[in-house]
C-alpha cells in the first residue's frame, strides 16, 4: 500500500472487499452490497466511498449503481529496500531500490518491505538468487521461521532452529553453516512470501 496516503481501518477492510470483488466476479460492488457486507448503513458506506475517492484509491461513475473503479496506480506497493545475503551476512545498508508493483498478488498489510535475495543458502526452502521476499517489520519470531536477521552490521536470511536450548540460524543448503544467534543477532523481521520473476 502506498504508505504516504493513511486509511482508517475501516476504509482499509472496504478498499480491500471492493478490490477483491472486482478480482473475483469482474465486476465492483453495489452500495448495498458492501452496506450488507459491513453490516452498516448506506450512508456511512458512501462517506467511506468519498474519503476513498478523495485519498485517491478509488474513483466514481456518476449515475451508476456498479460505478465503483479501482485507481490502480496507486495501489500495492512496497517499497524494495535492497539485497540481502543467502549466504554469509553482507552489510546491512537500507537502500530504495524502488517499490514492487504487487497489485495482481496481494494485498500487503503494514509493516512490509521487500528485499532481492542475493546467494543460495535458502535454495532448499524454494527461496533464490534474485527472488524478493516480502517481510513483515517484527522483533519476534517463532521456531521454524525464515527470517531476516541483523547481525552487527550485516543482514541474512535464514531459518530460526532451536537446539539443545540454543538458537541458530540455519541455511538450507548444506554447503553452508549454521550461525550461532547471540547477543549481536537481532531479528528484522518475519518472511511472509516469497516472490520469483519467470521472465
Amino acid at each position: 500500500m502506498n504508505n504516504d496516503i493513511n486509511l482508517t481501518d475501516k476504509q482499509l477492510q472496504i478498499f480491500k472487499f471492493i478490490y477483491q470483488s472486482i478480482r473475483e466476479d469482474n465486476l465492483p460492488p453495489t452500495n448495498r452490497e458492501i452496506a450488507d457486507h459491513f453490516n452498516l448503513s448506506i450512508g456511512t458506506i458512501q462517506d467511506h466511498i468519498k474519503a476513498l475517492v478523495k485519498k485517491g484509491f478509488l474513483s466514481i461513475t456518476k449515475n451508476a449503481s456498479r460505478g465503483i473503479s479501482i485507481v490502480r496506480e496507486r495501489i500495492f506497493k512496497v517499497p524494495v529496500l535492497g539485497r540481502v545475503q543467502a549466504g554469509m551476512p553482507i552489510l546491512a545498508v537500507e537502500d530504495l531500490e524502488g517499490y514492487l508493483d504487487l497489485d495482481d498478488m496481494i494485498f500487503p498489510e503494514k509493516d512490509v518491505f521487500a528485499l532481492r535475495v542475493k546467494g543460495d543458502s535458502m535454495v532448499g526452502a524454494g527461496i533464490l538468487e534474485d527472488d524478493f521476499i516480502l517481510i513483515k517489520k517484527q522483533e519476534f519470531a517463532s521456531i521454524g521461521n525464515i527470517i531476516v536477521a541483523l547481525i552487527g552490521d550485516e543482514v541474512t536470511v535464514k531459518t530460526l532452529r532451536k537446539r539443545n536450548g540454543t538458537f541458530f540460524l540455519d541455511p538450507a543448503n548444506d554447503a553452508y553453516c549454521p550461525i550461532l544467534v547471540d547477543g549481536a543477532v537481532s531479528i528484522v523481521g518475519k518472511v511472509i512470501k516469497v516472490l520469483r520473476n519467470y521472465n
